[in-house]
């Protein structure tokens, strides 16, 4: 599929940490990050996640929405969210993940010589006509919320 800037974003419905169906499509008319990410609670995931939570007041004060995916369960992001005071809505994408798949995010991955499917560290921006803005194939966890900002000239 190879999904490019300028595409319309693949829609989807998800239920969020308290079980909410969010649909992607109702968001229409504000800026929307999607960020997935491997699993709530590791350190690289955590790092991203207070990253984002550490700039919410400019995402927040710009009407952008933030979403994380991960193919965690609600209680789970509950726990997350509560461990680390977490503004954001986090949604969860049961394998076989075909929102990740849809966003080029879920594959085949290694990790010290064994291969298994997981989840891909992508985030993109959808701009307010739900097309995307925004593609980020490498992300630093740490830095991600700090150069979305920059990138779209929010400082």
């Amino acid at each position: 599929m190879n999904l490019q800037v300028g595409d319309l974003a693949p829609d989807f419905t998800l239920p969020d940490q308290d079980e909410n169906l969010v649909k992607l499509s109702s968001l229409l008319g504000q800026r929307v990050v999607i960020y997935f990410y491997p699993k709530d609670d590791t350190p690289g995931c955590t790092k991203e996640a207070c990253n984002f939570r550490d700039r919410w007041e400019l995402f927040d004060a710009n009407g952008i929405q933030v979403l994380g995916i991960s193919k965690d369960a609600a209680a789970s992001h509950t726990k997350f969210i509560n461990k680390h005071r977490l503004p954001l809505t986090l949604l969860t994408d049961e394998e076989p993940c075909p929102v990740a798949s849809s966003y080029e995010s879920y594959g085949l991955k290694k990790f010290m010589g064994r291969e298994y499917m997981g989840m891909m560290r992508h985030t993109f921006v959808v701009d307010v006509q739900g097309k995307i803005e925004v593609i980020y194939r490498k992300v630093k966890a740490e830095i991600m919320a700090n150069q979305i900002l920059s990138d779209l000239g929010i400082e």
